[in-house]
């Protein structure tokens, strides 16, 4: 049993009031160590000690690693330019009142200074430090010994608010003891009027008087005497689509089956190596097109009720009196890896977006991980700290959308529509001269950075040639070489990646680093001062942030760090010990949070009955500053707006890597809860008796060590406390935080059809502050060597092995019976950039399809699923797995027309009426099943003819070239990349896709590039010699032209794309192309002249 929890024994005497209205016998129920639920020897009292202790570990530097020393650097400042926000790391107190020292009182979350004497004599940390150490403990100010004060009224009648007040019960050793907050939520009481269960067992009421069954039930009124209203809704498609769409997939199966069996019966004797090689790309198609088809029978939508979440999470009610936020904590994860692919500035306004997002302050926790251990990116996010002093409280202040301040500087719309506050357009100014000055400020850090570091650097070689002097043998002594260190603000050494790179200072080779920019916030709203003539009027306005921490975990050589997977598990154990919010929602560097809302809509699915079911909720990736045309398909709407709403209907969608509300417990590699076994959701680790999973019996408590996890029957693999190492490591915070966050991330109790629910109010209260010994254990984790050992990244976590981990992440959650969510909202929830030239799509394409290769070879193989697995969510997951094969069947089909032009054979006998009513049925069926889902998904037609011109593009190049790198990796254990080379671009920069028309050569052109030229050559040779021949068989030319130009349609993006921008192709290129197509036309009919005719070139005579 995790430490800090309690077992709360009740039998008859534990209520004597009570006692001759029920008969109930002796429970125990396991109370896990929640915010509203802490052992009696800590104090919750925020002691001025505690906030020294809390502003000392936000404001200093946590550094550590492999056979080194966990060591704190306070920080006076982190970036060159002045602090002001309370919370923001390196702020200023008042002066120490020392005489001689010159050094700065620390202040609290709300900017107050810290005191640690009710005189009220201002004394710095090291000042006091020295008192306690010299001076017996005596103020300097009063004379009198320190004693633990609270800092102000305020906090003291909250602090009592928060006391513990034992409920009258008796338990069998006095150690067990049940407790419970006064004027809040009792849970003995909860348990005892309402019959409900709560922790990891339920208490067995007998039967009520009335003969009735049912033996646990609820008292609906304890809670509210309003109609229950769920959180979300499913919206089903109507049946006058749904239907016919069925039915059509079903009528094309049944036409793909009779002319596939037509084909096979039929062949072509005249050419029966051009029939094989079709009917057998045909099969596969047939087989490809059903695993694509098939998931999209049951395609749903859903939608959120915010208003219903605000009603019972952020309203009072008899269990949350005051009306405090209930909703449960969520830990955002950025992560970016080089500030020179990602500009700093990209991810400074995804940060902004985060801090300005509308969820509780207090439960929000912003953590960002820098892979490349760069200092540029760790003072471009002190700057977004700094300046999300203003552009916060500017964007609550004045419901702004979007909150990241590029997107929102460059709308296109009116800025001032719907805008009422009569100050919105001086603030608004105001706003974007500081946010310009941001921007320069963030592009010019590399230059700043660069001429600290040589001044330091400069400073210390002066500084070593002048003690070389002193000693005096310059003759013996070898020349000082000084490495070129980068360096902070405040004069010390960058502990991570050095810009010339040195020993524990290059990429991948660097110590733990954490600083917490932005400390947790205080529990109550801080509001703003009164304007001045230069300032905003923020006295109406809650200026608080969320807590923001700068994370990046240790490397060293030797170690395989497992690129951004590892990353993101380094940064779920550190927000495990932290902050532990019970969800994760994690984003790309360039991903912003496009909606407010967003993070509320999709807690209404976690919270909603049957939340504790949902591992995760994805959100749809919507793309900006893509061309208008989307020639290359980048916003990918048919796999966003049909497969995933599409797979909705089954089990959910897969993972994509970002926009993702996960359950931090379902990243444990927990399994889902099963109501009637037991009631937490662990599954197969933490678990009781398989014959007291809802009843934990305890007769006598002694027998059991309240520290300790009972271990059920062999048949369910039940896991025990000693196994915890083996699988999340030594770290006993990290293991402590489950049960937590297991709890925590709960339903809410408010209906008796809701299970494994958590009580009314349960989350209430204000988090533990930090300190330093948690911060350290934070540096522990995200240590190279942690991992050792254990099974984060095989079960627990993000998953290895895989280029895409994020499919085999989600597949592994479904695989244990999980289910997910696509949450799409009407206004785009985040928003990120793609890439919209040609080659760097092609490489993010071979990207995606490596790693599905990978899956496909591997373990994660969905033919290899567990039983807990839905028939088509399997279907599914192979369908990603087989995909890139398909490109292998595709080259050889579009190189089949231009064969049977230069053949003169078709790949039938002849253009009969059979052959062509099953193409016209197959094509009919086709186009109108496009245009159903068209209706049901909401997608356009242009789009979805861009995604089939991109699948042959992609099948025809970075398909097949994935398949070959897999092969040779899995076969030979070969690995081989594709780079680019040589590059052009047009010179217009003004031209918003200018990126567009980039062109970098890359070997995965070559495939379509041959394709395109052996069919235009086919239909030219074809065309001459139909036209020169004595006997023309027009049906084997009207047959190969038509499937030619099926083929160059499709690839028309593709040969735009080679022909740069608009206007600016050579006319001559063109010139020369027809007249080579003329010349090679004619030297195939020269050379190989029609049949009947022995003449050179056939009949034709030249004059």
């Amino acid at each position: 049993m995790a430490s800090g929890s309690r077992l709360a024994s009740v039998h008859r005497s534990s209520d004597s009031s009570n006692s001759n209205d029920y008969d109930f016998s002796t429970y125990t129920v396991h109370l896990p160590p929640t915010p509203d639920n802490q052992p009696m020897e800590v104090a919750l009292e925020r002691s001025s000690s505690r906030r020294v202790e809390d502003q000392y570990a936000s404001g200093s530097m946590f550094t550590g690693g492999y056979n080194s020393v966990t060591r704190a650097h306070w920080k006076e400042k982190v970036i060159e330019s002045e602090t002001s926000h309370p919370q923001m790391a390196g702020v200023k107190g008042s002066s120490c009142a020392i005489p001689g020292c010159d050094a700065r009182v620390m202040t609290d979350e709300r900017g107050l200074d810290i005191v640690p004497c009710e005189c009220g004599y201002r004394i710095c940390m090291e000042c006091h430090k020295d008192v306690l150490k010299t001076g017996d403990g005596i103020c300097p100010g009063c004379k009198e010994a320190y004693k633990e004060v609270e800092l102000n009224e305020y906090d003291a009648a909250k602090a009592a608010e928060r006391r513990l007040s034992l409920v009258n019960s008796t338990s069998i050793k006095s150690k067990s003891m049940v407790r419970s907050h006064s004027n809040e939520f009792d849970h003995t009481k909860w348990l005892f009027e309402t019959k409900g269960n709560y922790g990891y067992g339920n208490a067995m009421w007998p039967k009520p008087d009335d003969g009735s069954e049912d033996g646990i039930g609820g008292d609906p009124k304890v809670f509210t005497d309003k109609q229950w209203r769920p959180l979300t809704r499913k919206l089903k498609i109507s049946a006058a689509i749904l239907s016919p769409y069925r039915l059509l997939i079903f009528v094309r199966m049944v036409v793909l089956g009779l002319f596939l069996q037509w084909r096979i019966r039929n062949p072509n004797d005249d050419a029966i190596w051009l029939w094989l090689m079709s009917v057998i790309c045909e099969i596969w198609f047939a087989f490809s097109w059903l695993l694509d088809q098939l998931p999209k029978l049951c395609p749903i939508n859903r939608t959120s009720d915010l208003d219903v979440l605000r009603e019972k999470f952020e309203t009072p009610n008899p269990s949350n009196p005051s009306g405090k936020s209930d909703l449960p904590g969520m830990d955002m994860f950025v992560s970016t890896a080089d500030p020179e692919k990602e500009p700093p500035l990209v991810t400074a306004n995804t940060i902004l977006s985060i801090l300005a997002a509308d969820y509780p302050v207090e439960k929000l926790s912003c953590y960002v991980s820098d892979d490349g251990g760069a200092l540029l990116t760790f003072e471009a996010m002190a700057e977004a700290a700094s300046f999300a002093n203003l552009w916060v409280p500017f964007c609550r202040k004045h419901d702004i959308e979007p909150r990241n301040p590029e997107s929102y500087f460059n709308l296109k719309r009116d800025p001032y529509k719907n805008k009422v506050r009569s100050d919105f357009v001086r603030d608004r100014r105001r706003v974007k001269r500081e946010y310009d000055e941001f921007k320069v400020r963030i592009n010019g850090l590399p230059d700043s950075i660069r001429r600290r570091s040589d001044a330091y650097n400069t400073r210390e070689e002066i500084k070593a040639m002048k003690r070389r002097r002193e000693r005096e043998d310059d003759e013996l002594e070898e020349t000082i070489k000084i490495p070129k260190a980068t360096w902070m603000a405040d004069g010390t050494h960058w502990p991570g990646t050095w810009t010339v790179p040195a020993p524990e200072h290059s990429r991948g080779d660097h110590a733990s680093i954490i600083q917490v920019m932005l400390k947790p916030p205080s529990d109550e709203p801080l509001k703003g001062k009164e304007a001045d003539s230069n300032s905003l009027d923020l006295t109406e306005v809650d200026i608080r942030l969320p807590m923001l921490v700068y994370v990046s975990r240790e490397k060293r050589p030797g170690y395989d760090h497992n690129k951004k997977a590892g990353a993101m598990n380094a940064l779920v154990r550190a927000s495990a010990i932290m902050s532990n919010g019970p969800f994760i929602l994690n984003l790309d560097c360039d991903h912003y949070i496009n909606n407010s809302e967003a993070l509320r809509e999709g807690m209404c699915f976690m919270m909603d009955r049957g939340g504790d079911h949902i591992c995760y909720v994805q959100f749809p990736q919507r793309f900006e500053g893509i061309d208008p045309s989307d020639r290359y398909a980048n916003h990918n709407t048919v796999f966003f707006d049909v497969n995933m709403r599409a797979l909705d209907g089954i089990q959910g969608p897969v993972y994509v890597g970002t926009g993702c509300l996960f359950r931090r417990t379902a990243l444990y590699g927990f399994d889902p809860p099963r109501n009637k076994e037991r009631s937490g959701c662990y599954g197969r680790f933490f678990a009781r008796q398989k014959n007291s999973a809802s009843v934990a019996s305890a007769p006598d408590s002694s027998s059991q060590d309240s520290n300790s996890v009972d271990v059920g029957d062999s048949d369910d693999e039940e896991m025990n406390t000693a196994l915890i190492p083996k699988r999340f490591g030594n770290s006993s915070l990290l293991a402590d935080s489950i049960r937590v966050a297991e709890f925590q991330g709960r339903p809410l109790a408010d209906h008796p059809s809701v299970k494994n629910g958590r009580p009314p109010g349960a989350l209430t209260h204000p988090r533990e502050l930090l300190d330093a010994s948690i911060v350290a254990e934070a540096v522990s984790v995200i240590s190279c060597w942690y991992e050792d050992k254990t099974e984060w990244g095989q079960r627990v976590g993000w998953i290895y092995g895989s280029v895409t981990e994020d499919v085999v992440t989600g597949y592994r959650m479904h695989n244990r019976g999980w289910k997910s969510i696509y949450c799409v909202t009407k206004r785009d929830a985040f928003r990120g950039s793609a890439p919209i030239n040609l080659t760097d799509r092609l490489h993010q394409v071979l990207r995606w399809a490596t790693g599905s290769v990978e899956i496909f070879f591997s373990r994660n193989n969905a033919l290899l699923a567990s039983s807990r697995m839905k028939l088509l969510q399997r279907v599914a997951y192979l369908n990603v797995g087989i995909y890139p094969f398909t490109s292998i069947f595709l080259i050889v089909y579009c190189f089949l027309p231009a064969l049977s032009l230069f053949s003169g054979q078709f790949i039938v006998q002849g253009l009969n009426l059979t052959f062509l009513v099953y193409l016209l049925g197959i094509t009919l069926t086709l186009i109108a099943l496009a245009v159903l889902e068209i209706k049901w998904s909401g997608i356009e037609l242009e789009e979805w003819w861009r995604n089939e011109q991109f699948w042959l593009i992609g099948g025809t190049s970075a398909h097949l070239a994935a398949v070959l790198q897999g092969l040779l990796k899995v076969i030979a254990g070969i690995e081989i990349s594709f780079t680019l080379t040589s590059k052009s671009s047009g010179d217009d920069e003004n031209d918003d896709y200018a990126d567009l028309y980039i062109f970098k050569w890359s070997s995965l052109m070559v495939p379509p590039i041959t394709i395109m030229m052996i069919n235009v050559i086919g239909i030219a040779v074809a065309i001459g010699r139909t036209i020169y021949s004595v006997l023309p068989d027009w049906s084997s030319l009207l047959g190969g032209v038509f499937f030619s130009f099926w083929v160059l349609a499709h690839l028309y993006p593709f040969a735009k794309g080679l022909m740069g921008r608009r206007g600016r192709t050579p006319t001559i290129v063109f010139v020369w192309s027809g007249l080579i197509a003329i010349t090679i036309s004619l030297l195939w009919v020269a050379i190989d002249p029609p049949s009947n005719n022995s003449e050179i070139g056939g009949s034709f005579q030249f004059p």
